[in-house]
């Protein structure tokens, strides 16, 4: 979600709109005028020649381009290997590898039965937890290691799996043989028990092998579930467990979530032959505005035995945000109010049953949740005990702090306008901690180390683009996947001391990069009609197309806690994008205000608005194209899906002059439709802000709607309704306005159909060529 861009990114930087753009659909101010000093600026390359090299299968082949590289790389637990997973032959099916790290040799680690995870042979429940990971890999989806004792767990749809160590073979611990599913396992700390959840209950079994135990009960059959996150927190919150191992491994932390209160939403299979049971899902969707699940901490033994329960148990408008253990044995847990103005770190005492708050976070906007923070031993110099946390307080930029162990700052070790993104190691013997921000732009990713008392920063990765990096256990290496923009993704092991290059980590050639000759967007910086600055990617047509200009198409997303700008491959393996180029289409991406990276501030104009001043800055994001000459006067396109989705319907409801063809893909079109955690992060409640849900729903808007319009909706959406784009239809009827309807009766948030997906693509270039010339 970076810089070595060649010539056209730094002239392109050059050519940033400093003129005020016209303002949405005013006819008094045209695209010269407001582009005055685009015009005047040195052009910037253009693509080579080149025509219709991605086809429909391209674009929904995965991994996509360049996406071969391994994932999931973890260092093995004596650092002498590194362990990933691997795309096999183009697909998504993954293996689990070996690299010895001395020898440079490649291996298979582990071979599981049968063909391992497959779409056809996954439960229902397992299947829904994927969709809220997003998570579409076969073969060995996951795996892990226990950090001590050396073992590898794989867990699969058949069972869990064990390995001792490299060279061991892979054996069964637990199979699910014909009864419920084995969801979340997870080793011990010590590596000597797995945990996870069955039939609504959290269960412990010894590595070596034994019968499972239930260290929990009251749950099964009763429409509670002890040890499994709740919808919310595995959607919104960046939360997908529901229980922790104590750090002497003998203690499990675990929610209990009771979502029997919440009114059920049924959603029917209308493409399935059959019409019994399976044809209908009951979900428990909290609604905004409505009743979210109860949820409540408690503490079991590994051996089971009495639950101790936290204590008042959090009122039903909080939410159990994080939970971490610390070394002495106490309990972090991280809560946060209803209207998330508020998070309180509280450490708890299972034993005397004693809490303290340690900090509060306020703001009037809302808090970001967040996985900074980092509990220090007792003998660590900086702060006995203590912790690192994150925090966006002061101007808005997340950044990292240091306390003891009662509460008290002791200092902060980062500071400046960017963020920090990610914490990637905390080195408590050299008092360092790695983190990767984009102090460099808020384009790009970096590698950088400070010291606990708040000195020696350092920048470690210095290639430009985007760096996601894994340390080993002696903090002396690190993985680096690397890409830009202009190159797809690279794996190295380097030096943490200096970034030397240790070890280069093959990547299978993709043999359709030559064929397809994927020309990079070029990276632009525009001001919006109040002067905010705004990133964009331009897509331009290839040189047989001429000189321009060419009709717009703005591919966007432009919600919360999401970046799509960034210098990274992904962005140039855009295949739609890269299709619709080269069929004569100047494809456009812009970051509007509300997006993720740019500062708290940059993220809250939106709070209570939705779908205004997003729609406002893709409009001037259009008329910076017209006035630099290459964008066709008289409407733009548009697609886009889930916000991205709403964002189209919005553009052509609220900016009708500005764009008249547009594709909403799993739009929601009234938010109070969608789910609490999100929804009212930004917009409060449909009681607190009615005026906001009013105005931020697409009906409202529909009488105004000129342009052309394709909704397209996947019918068994748990996560946004087909619910949105039948109200939608409703007004859209009752307003005389005309629609086009694609509709994939198997298809949840996002299709996994290849047929369904080769079918949605010629659709939607389809109506873009009959509709926008």
């Amino acid at each position: 979600m970076r810089i070595a861009l060649a010539l056209w990114f730094s002239t392109i930087l050059s050519v940033g709109c400093t003129a005020s753009p016209p303002t949405p659909d005013d006819p008094t101010q045209t695209a010269a005028t407001a582009g005055a000093a685009v015009a005047t600026a040195a052009p910037a390359s253009t693509p080579s020649e080149s025509h219709a090299r991605v086809t429909y299968e391209d674009i929904i082949r995965s991994p996509p381009p360049g996406g071969g590289k391994p994932r999931s790389i973890h260092f093995s637990p004596d650092d002498r290997s590194l362990t990933f997973l691997q795309p096999e032959d183009g697909s998504t099916r993954l293996a689990l590898v070996r690299l010895d790290l001395e020898s440079n040799r490649r291996q298979p680690l582990a071979t599981p039965p049968g063909k391992g995870v497959t779409e056809g042979n996954l439960s229902r429940a397992e299947q829904l937890r994927r969709e809220r990971t997003r998570n579409r890999a076969t073969g060995i989806p996951r795996y892990a290691w226990s950090e001590a004792g050396g073992r590898l767990l794989v867990p699969l749809s058949s069972g869990v799996y064990i390995q001792d160590g490299l060279d061991g073979e892979l054996r069964s611990l637990v199979a699910v043989d014909g009864g419920p599913p084995i969801l979340d396992p997870r080793f011990s700390p010590d590596g000597e028990a797995v945990a996870f959840v069955r039939d609504g209950e959290l269960y412990v079994v010894p590595s070596q092998g034994g019968e499972p135990r239930a260290v929990t009960s009251g749950a099964r059959g009763t429409g509670k579930t002890h040890g499994l996150a709740e919808y919310a927190a595995q959607e919104e919150m960046g939360r997908s467990e529901g229980f922790w191992w104590s750090q002497d491994s003998q203690q499990l932390a675990f929610a209990e979530v009771d979502e029997r209160h919440v009114p059920v939403f049924p959603i029917v299979h209308q493409g399935q032959a059959s019409t019994g049971p399976d044809a209908v899902e009951e979900h428990r969707y909290p609604f905004a505005g409505q009743a979210n699940a109860h949820v409540r901490l408690g503490v079991v033994s590994a051996g089971g035995g009495r639950t101790r329960w936290l204590e008042p148990t959090a009122p039903d408008d909080m939410y159990l945000a994080r939970v971490a253990w610390l070394h002495d044995g106490r309990v972090a847990v991280q809560r946060q109010n209803r209207e998330q103005t508020r998070l309180d770190l509280v450490f708890w005492e299972p034993g005397s049953g004693r809490t303290q708050v340690v900090l509060t976070e306020r703001r009037d906007s809302w808090i970001n949740l967040h996985d900074h923070f980092y509990p220090l031993k007792p003998d660590t110099a900086a702060a006995p005990g203590g912790f690192v946390w994150g925090s966006e307080r002061g101007d808005g930029f997340m950044h990292l702090y240091l306390y003891r162990a009662d509460g008290t700052l002791v200092r902060p070790l980062t500071q400046g306008p960017w963020k920090v993104t990610d914490v990637a190691d905390v080195d408590e013997e050299s008092g360092i901690v790695y983190f990767l921000s984009t102090q460099e732009s808020p384009l790009e990713r970096h590698l950088y180390a400070v010291g606990l008392d708040g000195k020696g920063l350092r920048r470690i990765t210095q290639r430009p683009g985007t760096h996601q990096v894994v340390l080993d256990h002696a903090r002396e290496r690190f993985v680096d996947t690397y890409s830009s923009v202009e190159h797809p993704p690279s794996v190295t092991v380097r030096s943490l001391q200096d970034n030397a290059e240790l070890v280069s980590v093959a990547i299978p050639e993709d043999p359709h990069l030559q064929r397809m000759q994927l020309a990079p967007p070029e990276l632009v910086q525009i001001q919006s009609r109040d002067g905010e600055t705004l990133h964009g990617a331009v897509y331009r047509p290839p040189g047989n197309f001429g000189p321009g200009p060419w009709p717009i198409v703005v591919s966007v997303y432009g919600g919360p806690h999401v970046q799509r700008v960034a210098n990274r491959w992904r962005l140039t393996a855009d295949l739609r994008a890269q299709h619709l180029r080269n069929h004569g289409y100047l494809v456009f991406k812009l970051d509007n205000r509300g997006s993720k990276h740019r500062g708290l501030a940059f993220e809250s104009k939106i709070r209570h608005d939705l779908g205004n001043l997003e729609v406002q800055d893709q409009v001037d994001g259009v008329r910076w194209l017209e006035a630099a000459g290459w964008g066709k006067p008289g409407g733009a396109g548009i697609y886009g899906r889930s916000y991205g989705g709403y964002l189209s319907a919005m553009a052509l409801a609220r900016a009708p002059q500005t764009f008249r063809v547009g594709v909403a893909a799993a739009p929601v079109t009234h938010w109070d439709g969608y789910d609490t955690h999100y929804t009212e992060r930004y917009m409060g409640t449909p009681a607190s802000n009615p005026t906001g849900y009013r105005d931020s729903s697409v009906m409202h808007h529909v009488a105004a709607m000129t342009g052309k319009l394709l909704l397209v909706h996947g019918l068994i959406d748990e996560n946004v309704h087909f619910r949105h784009t039948a109200r939608l239809i409703n007004a859209l009827i009752a307003h005389d306005k005309d629609y086009e309807l694609l509709l994939f009766p198997d298809a949840r948030h996002k299709s996994r159909k290849p047929a369904d997906r080769i079918y949605l693509e010629r659709r939607v270039f389809e109506f873009f060529e009959r509709n926008l010339e």
